[in-house]
């Protein structure tokens, strides 16, 4: 209950700073339509290579053949290099809003862009990363299943603060991870998981506007009417949709606070220095 309570008061933190601006939503809406747009320009290359060698599929179960393994990591590739990008944005602009300032999406963008490199470098790596957990996954059935899950929450972890790194420091992609795994490992390392618990509220948040959805569907099913089910079902996804990118911003602005109090003691404007103190213990 102690830790639902304290994950529910920096959710209201993060929800606090997310009305002050409320543009920084518009960063994880971005995101969602450009991995979109991503999908759609991968989706049938990727399908159409993996008809043209099916046999390849069929007489090896594991073996991906070169054309398809090539195409999967350009997606890889692309796909993260998106993310990042507009994730970097909105921590850079959410640093402006702990700062006292008042951020706007173009100061979000502006400061993207001038990480670029590094953000395409960054991208490479986890690109990479993600291809070899899987290979591994793939390759050496439950065993693999159970190393690659390891080793992904071990890269999940370390990288836990690159994103708010890269937005606020010119440095190169590696030394990020480094600066990243250096912050966890010297105030709350291994906690950082255990303690953090802000996705409980969202899920649960998740959860009630599904039932509330399901529940509405059903009573318009009752009624016989085509456009009152499908209006319910249409409000039931745009709730979720909004759910989601308020969900992603909050995460955002979190990670940047998160930051600020591992490098420097202080989450900034709108966060509770001794509420973070007690999520995160340090390991000392």
């Amino acid at each position: 209950m102690g830790r639902f309570e304290r994950s529910w008061a920096l959710m209201k933190s993060s929800a606090n700073i997310l009305r002050q601006d409320k543009e920084l939503m518009l960063f994880p809406l971005l995101a969602g339509a450009c991995s979109l747009l991503i999908i759609a320009t991968f989706g049938w290359p990727i399908f159409a290579a993996m008809r043209h060698h099916r046999a390849a599929f069929e007489g090896h179960a594991h073996a991906m053949p070169p054309v398809v393994m090539l195409l999967a990591f350009a997606f890889y590739f692309v796909q993260y290099a998106v993310v990042i990008f507009f994730n970097t944005a909105l921590a850079a602009a959410a640093m402006i809003r702990l700062e006292g300032g008042n951020p706007t999406l173009g100061d979000g963008m502006r400061a993207a862009w001038s990480k670029l490199p590094t953000i395409l470098g960054y991208a490479l790596i986890s690109a990479t990363v993600g291809m070899v957990l899987r290979a591994i996954q793939e390759r050496v059935g439950l065993v693999g299943r159970l190393i690659a899950g390891l080793l992904g929450v071990g890269w999940t972890v370390a990288t836990f603060l690159v994103v708010p790194v890269l937005a606020a420091h010119d440095i190169g992609p590696v030394d990020a991870i480094k600066r990243s795994a250096s912050l966890l490992k010297d105030t709350w390392g291994e906690n950082v998981i255990g303690n953090a618990g802000i996705g409980l509220v969202g899920g649960i948040l998740t959860f009630c506007v599904v039932a509330v959805s399901l529940v509405l569907f059903g009573a318009a099913a009752s009624t016989q009417s085509i456009a009152l089910m499908v209006s319910v079902a249409v409000a039931g996804m745009i709730a979720l949709v909004a759910l989601s990118l308020f969900q992603t911003a909050m995460h955002g602005v979190y990670s940047a606070a998160l930051y600020r109090f591992a490098a420097y003691g202080d989450p900034g404007e709108g966060f509770d220095r001794r509420l973070l103190e007690s999520a995160f213990r340090s390991r000392r």
